[in-house]
C-alpha cells in the first residue's frame, strides 16, 4: 500500500472515532433537554409568583423607603455572569463572554466552570447549581446591596428561545423598580415594609434560579445542536476520504499492474 493510502486511510480512521464522539455527546445532550426544560418551566412558574408579590409591594408609599427600591447613586455594579461547565457547546460560552464587554467597569461573579476559569472563583458548576446556593447567595448580596457595596445587580445569562436559538441577555434585579401603581389593594400582614424585607430574598434566590436553569437549558440546546453539526461534518469528510482513498488505491493497483506488465515483456 502506498503512503498516500496509509495517510487517507488513518485519516479515515482518526475522523471516524471524532464521529463516534459527537454522536455519544449528541444523545446525552439529547436526555437532558427534557428534564432541562421541566426544570426551567417549574423556575420559571415561581419566579413569575414572587415577581409579582414583589410588584405589588413596590407601589407601597410606606416600600419606597425600602433601601431595595432606592435610585443607584453610582456606577459600582455587580453582575452574576452565568456560563457552562464545559465547551463543545458551539458559541454558547463565547457569546456570554462577548456580551459581558459592554460592561467594563462592572464586578463579576461567575456561575460555571468556564466562567470561573476567566473571571475567577465563584460557583464552578451551573448543572449542580441548587436552589440551598441560590439562597444563600440571595441573602448575602441583598445585605451587600442593603450596605450600599454596589448599586446595581444584573444577571447575564443566555435566553432560551428555541433548541435552535439561545441568545445572551442581562436581567436587572435591583434596585427594585417601582410599580406605576400607587396604590396595593392586597393586604399584606404585618405590614407592608416588613412583607418587603422578607420578600425580597425570595425573590432575588428565585430570579437567580430561572436564569441559572434557562442558561443550562439553552447549553444542552446549543451542545445537541453543535453536536448534530459535527457530526454531519464529520461524515461529509469521512465519504470525500474514502473517495480519495479509493482513487488512490486504485491508482497503486493500477500502478503496480502497470510494473509486473513491463516486467514480463523486458
Amino acid at each position: 500500500m502506498s503512503f498516500d493510502t496509509k495517510v487517507l486511510k488513518n485519516r479515515i480512521k482518526s475522523v471516524d472515532s471524532t464521529l463516534h464522539l459527537t454522536d455519544a455527546m449528541g444523545l446525552v445532550a439529547s436526555s437532558k433537554i427534557k428534564k432541562a426544560n421541566a426544570n426551567m418551566a417549574a423556575a420559571g412558574e415561581y419566579r413569575g409568583s414572587i415577581e409579582n408579590v414583589v410588584s405589588l409591594l413596590s407601589g407601597s408609599r410606606d416600600c419606597a423607603k425600602s433601601p431595595f427600591l432606592r435610585e443607584p447613586s453610582g456606577d459600582k455594579t455587580l453582575l452574576l455572569a452565568i456560563a457552562g461547565d464545559r465547551g463543545l457547546a458551539g458559541g454558547y460560552n463565547a457569546n456570554v463572554f462577548r456580551f459581558l464587554r459592554q460592561f467594563e467597569n462592572a464586578k463579576i461573579l461567575p456561575i460555571g466552570k468556564r466562567a470561573c476559569d476567566r473571571f475567577g472563583d465563584g460557583f464552578l458548576s451551573s448543572e449542580k447549581f441548587s436552589l440551598s446556593d441560590a439562597n444563600d447567595l440571595s441573602q448575602r448580596l441583598c445585605k451587600q446591596f442593603s450596605d450600599g457595596e454596589f448599586d446595581r445587580l444584573g444577571i447575564v445569562y443566555t435566553k432560551y428561545i428555541s433548541i435552535m436559538t439561545q441568545t445572551p441577555d442581562v436581567k436587572w434585579i435591583l434596585p427594585i423598580k417601582k410599580s406605576s401603581v400607587n396604590k396595593v389593594s392586597t393586604v399584606f400582614e404585618p405590614d407592608e415594609i416588613t412583607v418587603l424585607k422578607f420578600a425580597v430574598p425570595e425573590y432575588v434566590s428565585g430570579v437567580i434560579m430561572d436564569c441559572v436553569r434557562e442558561s443550562f437549558a439553552s447549553e444542552v440546546a446549543a451542545r445537541r445542536i453543535a453536536m448534530d453539526n459535527a457530526g454531519k461534518n464529520a461524515r461529509q469528510i469521512i465519504s470525500d476520504l474514502q473517495i480519495k482513498y479509493n482513487r488512490a488505491r486504485q491508482g497503486a493497483i493500477t500502478q503496480e499492474i502497470t510494473e509486473i506488465v513491463a516486467g514480463s515483456g523486458e
